[in-house]
């Protein structure tokens, strides 16, 4: 369904059970990121009434979504650790170019936002299969369902915005460079690397 052209290395769970601490604050970070993203898309698009409508509704998701894993954290006893660059999303905007019309700008990020979903929803599907924990696995098996929902709606805008094959073109060739970035990931302590 999510149309990703090469999935995580399983291999990735376990670096996750041997550091769900850091993985819990990369994840706190992720909900937040993906909360001002959708606030950035208002700011940047208010005359796509629709989009605000929707992004108005994501931003509060997302934090409330923040507010879960951040709640897990303290349960830990830990607080939240401070942000760090994410490799996966840095060498992602590089695809496309910059500039271009304003629609063009849009859709490239509503195809960004897309997969940045996609490859969410697919990670916190196998750590709710994989996981040892069964409470974190149901907790992640929760959001999976909500990522595919911002996946799917993100993928929807760009297409009504933008040119459908020209949209799907795009899409095709973003899925294959994401591949080529992931080769060298699924080797670290965060949601995306």
């Amino acid at each position: 369904m999510l149309g990703l052209k090469l999935p995580t290395d399983p291999r990735w769970v376990n670096i996750v059970e041997k550091n769900i601490d850091e993985i819990l604050t990369d994840h706190a970070y992720c909900e937040q990121k993906a909360a001002s993203t959708a606030i950035s898309l208002i700011i940047s698009f208010p005359e796509y009434t629709e989009l605000v409508e929707e992004m108005i509704a994501l931003s509060r998701e997302e934090m409330a979504h923040f507010k879960m894993v951040h709640d897990r954290i303290t349960a830990r006893g830990q607080s939240l650790g401070r942000d760090r660059k994410d490799e996966y999303v840095l060498q992602l905007i590089k695809f496309f170019p910059k500039g271009g019309s304003r629609t063009t700008q849009l859709v490239h990020r509503l195809l960004y936002a897309a997969l940045i979903e996609a490859r969410s929803c697919e990670r916190f599907r196998l750590l709710s299969e994989e996981l040892e924990d069964k409470e974190l696995a149901d907790f992640y098996h929760k959001l999976m369902v909500s990522e595919a929902g911002h996946y799917t709606m993100f993928l929807k805008f760009a297409r009504q915005y933008g040119d459908r094959e020209e949209v799907d073109r795009k899409w095709q060739s973003l899925l294959d460079f994401e591949a080529e970035i992931m080769k060298d990931l699924s080797n670290k302590e965060s949601i995306h690397g």
